[in-house]
């Protein structure tokens, strides 16, 4: 997965590659000779190997050479190196990958490029037919995540104008002297930091994009692209996402190397500790404003988020731990807004927008996210803002604006008659509310600053006070 730079003197070793055919890397037949020209081109797009046309040298210098790059290689991508292109070097070049020319130790890119500001915007300007854009738009979101989980950058997506990063699907020549090469081949490619086309990530339209194992993982490659746009260039680690070939990792249990984490922080420092999750400026009112995102048990512990943090302790103790989502479940966005556990499932659900995920032992399942409509609610509902599950009455209870609505767990749909108002079912509550949880037969109801102890079975309120649930307070 790779790009071509602009901006860098690597442009120089490419550019006449391109012009001589590199855009055909794949076109082997599977002959001898034609073996040798693919990796001539091969070599020449990402290691710097350039025939000498001078016909009284080109026999000893070039041999040389190509023996001299295929060891490069064979070394940058843990082959055995033996210098000769045998069977398994072969394969290495047929298999899909980034743009961007390899290097021999994980570094940044030529020059150093970064981005000099920690707000970014990108745009995604068109959006591949292989996938629902909903899907596309998730999948590039999580890719954002992942490099901001561990630095101080923020990523804000636009709809309209220049964006610093501006994402596009193309096939073949698409203005930027990097042509794509067809299915297989160069996936994807990306240029670092800068103005114009600085920090752009392209993806090959002629690959099969998917949200998931089949295809290719648009997930996977977005995170390597970004990687570039950011100044990373490529990792000789096979488990670092900067490798430069693209292999299939389950998203669910996706983390950065740490050669990755190495790379990223060296251009920008780690994220900052003491910054609210919600005031990127280090200001204390959006974290110490003490409103909640979303609270529910899981196990004997209550957890708690805001914003890309969450947070546990132990009910009958005040101290509380923070920490990342994506420390944990690295593949589940920030920003949730309502959570509920069935305990005698081992199962939590969480939500976000008009989706909803399944942690099942603590691990996100498969064939998820899903959409909340999947569950009964009509299609003008686009988020839940908090929800509970009732283990007395095996139901669920979804809150959304001013109502409520009741899910069936045994039955696994919603109970007619709904929705109704939080005010009529719950006496002393609402009209909104941020979120809550169950714990001994009572609801712990969250609004702003307060939680509201509500007794199940007597429906009354029965205790009013500020919670201590703080996130870097």
């Amino acid at each position: 997965m790779q790009r071509l730079r602009m901006k860098f003197p690597l442009l120089m070793l490419v550019l006449p590659v391109a012009a001589s055919g590199a855009a055909s890397l794949t076109n082997s037949t599977g002959f001898e000779e034609n073996d040798m020209l693919f990796a001539e081109r091969y070599l020449g797009a990402y290691y710097g190997f350039m025939m000498d046309e001078n016909p009284m040298t080109k026999m000893k210098v070039s041999t040389n050479l190509m023996k001299n790059k295929i060891q490069e290689m064979q070394q940058f991508l843990g082959l055995k190196v033996t210098g000769r292109l045998d069977a398994s070097t072969l394969d290495m070049m047929h298999v899909p990958r980034c743009g961007v020319p390899d290097v021999h130790e994980f570094r940044t890119l030529s020059g150093r490029p970064v981005w000099k500001k920690r707000f970014l915007t990108y745009r995604i300007n068109n959006y591949t037919p292989d996938m629902k854009p909903a899907d596309v738009d998730y999948a590039i979101q999580k890719a954002f995540q992942v490099w901001s989980d561990v630095t101080p950058l923020k990523f804000r997506k636009i709809h309209s104008g220049e964006a610093d990063i501006m994402i596009q699907f193309a096939s073949g020549a698409h203005g930027d002297f990097n042509p794509f090469d067809g299915r297989g081949g160069v996936i994807a490619h990306a240029f670092g930091p800068g103005p114009g086309i600085g920090g752009d990530t392209h993806f090959d339209e002629a690959e099969i994009w998917t949200p998931d194992y089949r295809g290719t993982n648009l997930f996977l490659v977005a995170v390597h692209e970004l990687g570039h746009s950011l100044g990373l260039d490529h990792s000789s680690d096979p488990k670092a996402i900067m490798f430069p070939t693209y292999s299939y990792v389950d998203p669910n249990t996706f983390h950065l190397s740490a050669d990755d984490v190495r790379g990223i922080q060296s251009l920008y420092g780690g994220p900052e500790k003491h910054q609210s999750p919600s005031n990127p400026d280090g200001t204390e009112s959006s974290t110490c404003n003490l409103s909640l995102d979303a609270v529910t048990t899981v196990g004997n512990k209550i957890i708690f988020f805001k914003d890309r943090f969450f947070g546990w302790r132990n009910p009958k103790s005040p101290k509380s731990n923070i920490s990342l989502i994506s420390s944990l479940w690295p593949t589940l966005p920030s920003g949730i807004q309502a959570a509920y556990e069935i305990g005698d499932r081992n199962q939590v659900f969480l939500f976000k927008d008009d989706k909803y995920w399944l942690i099942n032992n603590l691990k996100p399942q498969r064939l998820y996210p899903k959409s909340i409509h999947s569950l009964g609610f009509p299609d003008f509902v686009k988020k839940i803002d908090a929800a509970v599950f009732n283990p007395l009455f095996y139901k669920t209870y979804f809150f959304v604006g001013n109502q409520y609505w009741r899910y069936n767990e045994r039955k696994q749909f919603m109970d007619p008659g709904y929705p109704k108002l939080i005010t009529k079912r719950f006496p002393g509550i609402g009209p909104k509310i941020d979120a809550v949880y169950y714990s001994n037969r009572h609801y712990s109801f969250f609004q702003g600053p307060d939680v509201v102890e509500y007794d199940v079975l007597s429906h009354r309120v029965t205790k009013r006070l500020k919670h201590s649930m703080k996130l870097g307070c």
